[in-house]
């Protein structure tokens, strides 16, 4: 288990835990620049943490090759992003017998606005990301995914000036049928 943890002063920070959460230690090595962050095992192994970046209006990618010791990063302009938390998910993996590798991204898909809820889709581990899809048109902010037991995705979000904090679902096909 790898999970993220953010230093306003230091950098982002990851922690992991071997044995299903018993026992927790510290990757010193600090991310930069990344704050609220999400963290996904590609297939090949390496981790990719995708950060929200305050004032940038697009989001950082940060990979790594060996578990967090070193860090390769970049922005990544295909995801826009105003300063706002965000989720990313992996839906399924090639490493799977008969299965596609397909990361999911959501967020406040806007350079400056916390607005339009959106779903994204890649299907070459993030390298490119899909048009999407907007979820809510309207005001919108922190977002998280999960792959429901029927495969249906679910989305939990905060909407309307967080006034309200809403659940849908959708499937796949629905996501990736682009209208």
């Amino acid at each position: 288990m790898v999970h993220t943890l953010v230093n306003l002063e230091n950098g982002l920070h990851l922690f992991k835990s071997s044995d299903h959460g018993k026992n927790w230690s510290l990757i010193n090595t600090p991310i930069l620049p990344a704050n609220e962050s999400k963290i996904v095992e590609l297939d090949n192994g390496n981790w990719m943490v995708n950060s929200r970046v305050t004032e940038k209006g697009f989001r950082y990618v940060h990979i790594s090759a060996d578990e967090g010791r070193s860090w390769k990063s970049r922005p990544e302009p295909q995801l826009a992003d105003p300063s706002c938390n965000a989720s990313i998910i992996r839906y399924s993996s090639n490493q799977k017998e008969d299965e596609q590798s397909i990361l999911l991204f959501s967020n406040a898909n806007s350079a400056k606005k916390r607005e339009h809820l959106t779903v994204k889709v890649s299907y070459d581990e993030g390298e490119t990301w899909s048009r999407g899809k907007t979820i809510y048109l309207g005001s919108s902010a922190y977002s998280s995914m999960t792959v429901l037991a029927n495969g249906d995705i679910g989305l939990f979000f905060e909407k309307d000036g967080y006034r309200e904090n809403v659940f849908v679902s959708f499937s796949l096909s629905w996501l990736e049928d682009g209208g």
